[in-house]
């Protein structure tokens, strides 16, 4: 039994991983393959049922690992759930990754020009926060009374500080924050630790799958660091470079000055100059495949 499972189960026999949506890409997958190899059964709960079904294939042969799929849409709201805690009824669950997440647009916008507004913050109100808070009160009980358990997180550098043209996802981000940090006051008494994470850039789908460099972590690198501070801090960024980012922003990048007029608009600016950039880009894909 792996050092890992053996510290945050009390070597509990029978345990498994629940990953929330986005275990079939980015920091999700990242989190469910690397928990696979420290030695934990896997149950990967997402939308697409396709992708599950590969993802899940990939962990049982690289990692020798069981797995369980659960097909849902953290979207949709209240009524997902009870559907999940039948699914989940006979499961023995140690760990818990909150990593479900979204944004309401693929660049910076006012909140009065979100795409499609009353349907797309309910959305990510439902994904980003209702989802955190009714996994975990699925989950917790049955650690509490085991007496260990682990949850993580995952909210974002955008809920350490206000971030104007992204109000909605920080705000749901510093809800997360705040909930894990609370909570794990609630509960270390009793065993159980929860963990918020809040990385930097990390190369994925909703970062548009930049290039990893010193700054931007792949999200296998990130999630390996990441869950090595497991047991050291309750709140992390994750990563080293993460947490040097975090504390320069936070001396020479206030928020008095990240909320000034001026920062606003060279925010506006610069969201401006990537939408014509990658509108360039777009043009230049569709004159290739013409």
């Amino acid at each position: 039994m792996c050092r890992f499972r053996s510290r945050f189960l009390g070597g509990a026999l029978h345990v498994v991983c629940l990953i929330v949506t986005g275990a079939t890409s980015g920091i999700g997958k990242a989190y469910a393959n690397e928990l696979a190899k420290r030695g934990l059964d896997i149950v990967l709960v997402s939308r697409s049922k396709d992708k599950l079904h590969i993802v899940a294939k990939e962990i049982e042969s690289q990692h020798g690992r069981q797995t369980q799929i659960i097909q849902t849409d953290f979207t949709e709201g209240h009524d997902i759930y009870p559907a999940i805690a039948e699914a989940l009824r006979d499961l023995d669950i140690g760990i818990l990754v909150n990593n479900v997440g979204m944004n309401y647009s693929d660049k910076l916008v006012h909140f009065l020009d979100i795409p499609n507004p009353e349907q797309r913050t309910t959305q990510v109100i439902n994904c980003n926060i209702l989802s955190v808070t009714q996994m975990t009160r699925l989950v917790l009980p049955r650690m509490v009374a085991r007496g260990n358990g682990l949850i993580i997180n995952m909210s974002s550098e955008a809920g350490a500080q206000p971030q104007p043209m992204l109000s909605l996802y920080s705000a749901t981000k510093i809800f997360v924050t705040y909930f894990s940090r609370s909570l794990n006051s609630e509960y270390k008494s009793q065993g159980i630790t929860v963990q918020c994470v809040a990385p930097f850039m990390v190369s994925t789908n909703m970062t548009h799958n930049l290039p990893p460099n010193l700054l931007l972590k792949s999200a296998s690198a990130f999630a390996r660091e990441a869950l090595n501070t497991v047991g050291y801090s309750s709140y992390t960024s994750g990563c080293v470079s993460h947490a040097l980012q975090h504390i320069a922003l936070s001396i020479f990048f206030p928020d008095w000055l990240r909320l000034s007029s001026y920062c606003v608009k060279q925010t506006e600016k610069f969201a401006q100059s990537m939408e014509k950039k990658m509108d360039e880009m777009t043009e230049r894909s569709a004159s290739k495949e013409d």
